[in-house]
């Protein structure tokens, strides 16, 4: 059994399962708001350093969706400032379990990473709902 801490977006369907997986795992589960949490550079590249770049986003962002942010064109120093600027392109959840970090949830990798009891047949990576523009998206984070 490990203590996960979790920075999920409040409220996402996928992130809610992905954490049941994990309790129903054993796991403790400790919540982090992911948009929320003041985000540096060097505190998001703890869990970014070993993926490429195009990797570290969440690709149900409206800015990727619209085109506005294109990660694969992005360098590093772009992606970090972008995304301490606008924490919802990051690529969700992060995980950390004691020194060791994770982004996304790609069952395989986290059963051999901490263990999983049962998988979902579900795709817990992509959003499964329709994306609202980001003018309401603003709104909705004041």
């Amino acid at each position: 059994m490990s203590t996960v801490e979790f920075y999920e977006k409040p409220g996402c369907i996928n992130n809610t399962r992905q954490k049941q997986l994990l309790r129903e795992a054993g796991h403790i589960v400790i919540e982090r708001d992911l948009l929320h949490t003041h985000w540096t550079e060097e505190g998001l590249m703890v869990f970014f350093s070993a993926l490429p770049i195009h990797e570290w986003f969440n690709h149900s962002a409206p800015q990727i969706k619209s085109g506005e942010v294109i990660p694969e064109q992005c360098s590093m120093q772009q992606a970090l400032s972008l995304m301490c600027d606008i924490p919802l392109l990051i690529r969700r959840p992060l995980m950390r379990v004691g020194h060791g970090t994770m982004v996304g949830f790609e069952q395989d990798a986290v059963d051999a990473w901490i263990g999983l009891q049962c998988r979902s047949d579900a795709d817990l990576e992509t959003c499964p709902r329709p994306s609202q523009k980001p003018d309401s998206i603003a709104k909705n984070r004041l």
